[in-house]
């Protein structure tokens, strides 16, 4: 496997701080390059689940270890950003939700798990299934999108290796080979970056989609914390010219960028 051969560089302890830096770096910015051959996968992938999403569907990531983990980073971050349901972009990872923190021993061995993991949502066919796994083997992935395609599910998937049984078992495969890791077999190193810039684009590519970005605002963020207040302040005095007070007021009462921008337009 292309992500378990050897790295380009060996004796790593003999290497100054410098030298570690420098290579790694150097290593990091084959990333973007392989991501921009996988530009066609990915374009045909987010159109399917646009479609899907259209008409009631859902986003499901599936995935273990650092795979799973950016799958449920990247699922938890959409409703702060753009506004939308904890429901509409789930991630799942083998082992639950502690393995996010702590590796659970052989969870992503068992196929019938990610299914079973699926299961409480109540899956159907407006959904779509991303499977992510840079090795591309991994039982966890291959067995959830082969149990969610059989029902009907939209599946895909982003791997970091060419011809892989997961990216056999998904409709539409995203393929971005990285190439040896700098330290051999550890993936959350390229093909991790590169698992993570790739869901950037699948997400905030449906996300503006769906109408979740006006100009290039979050105009649906979440206002959880000052900065994000702040910023919305000075959206909404950017886009109908009032004062700052104006603006937090109609926020406070109407809770979102949007909606204070429309209900003053009204």
């Amino acid at each position: 496997m292309i992500t378990e051969t050897s790295s380009h560089y060996d004796h790593l302890e003999q290497m100054s701080v410098h030298e570690l830096l420098t290579n790694i770096n150097k290593e990091d910015k084959t990333v973007p390059l392989a991501i921009e051959k996988a530009i066609p996968q990915i374009e045909t992938l987010v159109i399917q689940i646009v479609k899907r999403m259209k008409e009631g569907g859902r986003l499901i990531y599936i995935g273990a270890g650092t795979s799973g983990r950016l799958g449920v980073v990247d699922a938890s971050e959409c409703p702060p950003t753009y506004g939308v349901p904890h429901d509409l972009v789930i991630g799942l990872m083998a082992g639950g939700d502690g393995a996010i923190r702590k590796a659970v021993e052989f969870a992503e061995d068992d196929a019938e798990q990610a299914w079973k993991d699926m299961a409480p949502y109540h899956p159907d066919k407006l959904d779509t299934v991303i499977g992510i796994a840079a090795s591309g083997r991994t039982p966890y992935v291959i067995g959830g999108l082969n149990q969610a395609r059989a029902a009907g599910l939209l599946t895909g998937c982003v791997v970091c290796n060419p011809g892989s049984a997961v990216a056999q078992a998904a409709e539409f495969p995203v393929e971005v080979v990285v190439g040896p890791e700098f330290v051999t077999g550890s993936t959350r190193m390229k093909a991790g970056t590169a698992q993570k810039l790739v869901l950037n684009m699948i997400s905030t590519s449906v996300m503006i989609q769906l109408g979740r970005v006006k100009g290039n605002k979050m105009v649906d963020m979440q206002l959880t914390n000052i900065k994000l207040q702040d910023r919305a302040a000075k959206m909404v005095m950017s886009e109908i010219n009032v004062t700052r007070e104006e603006a937090e007021a109609l926020l406070a009462k109407y809770g979102s960028v949007r909606a204070a921008v429309d209900s003053f337009n009204r």
